[in-house]
């Protein structure tokens, strides 16, 4: 999505295999100063659009031939982080119920305004944001929770191996990092190597 994170979505990818409302949403996303993206009339296509263009956001028709507008969503999202936005001229439970699905943040019902339009993109853009910095401090978390635990695992192998007191373990491998130029979860993980140790919890 590159800058478009910053500014909202800029290349909006139109999936639909009704021609008259591909040509209806293309129309109104210009309108609105955005580049359309296709139109392409399966899930398949948008899928495989999206692979191979520069796009930031996707409007899916829901029933389009071979693979739907749910099913494409999710693997758009799975595999290229863009977010979409379902449209459809169906609001039954079922398709509510998929709609909650990852890679789905917005949902129009047929016929579409353009301003409905407007409203519905700067909705699912902020909520696809919120979900993917989210993710991102999810990572960081688990990240920083596998470095104390690597580090405390060679601090358990110096405790137990070289007779040292859990502060003086950790003071060692701060001085090996700081000779060493490196990080202390980069040293702890060379103790371990060391002793064969990788992988194991500390009693």
């Amino acid at each position: 999505m590159g800058d478009a994170a910053e500014t909202g979505p800029k290349r909006i990818l139109v999936a639909d295999d009704e021609h008259l409302m591909a040509t209806g949403l293309a129309t109104g996303l210009r309108t609105l100063d955005f580049t359309v993206v296709g139109p392409v009339s399966d899930g398949e296509s948008a899928c495989e659009t999206c692979r191979e263009a520069d796009v930031d956001m996707a409007l899916l028709d829901i029933r389009m031939p071979g693979m739907d507008g749910l099913t494409a969503a999710a693997q758009i999202w799975e595999e290229r982080q863009i977010p979409s936005v379902i449209i459809s001229a169906y609001s039954d439970d079922r398709y509510l119920a998929r709609a909650q699905q990852i890679g789905v943040y917005g949902y129009l019902l047929k016929p579409v305004s353009t301003e409905n339009l407007r409203v519905t993109i700067s909705v699912a853009w902020s909520r696809a944001m919120a979900h993917s910095e989210q993710g991102k401090r999810v990572d960081q978390l688990q990240g920083l929770l596998a470095n104390r635990r690597t580090i405390e695992q060679a601090k358990w192998i110096l405790v137990q191996e070289k007779g040292m007191t859990e502060p003086d373990a950790h003071a060692y491998l701060q001085r090996m990092a700081r000779d060493s130029r490196q990080r202390l979860v980069d040293v702890a993980s060379t103790v371990l190597e060391e002793h064969g140790r990788a992988g194991e919890t500390p009693a």
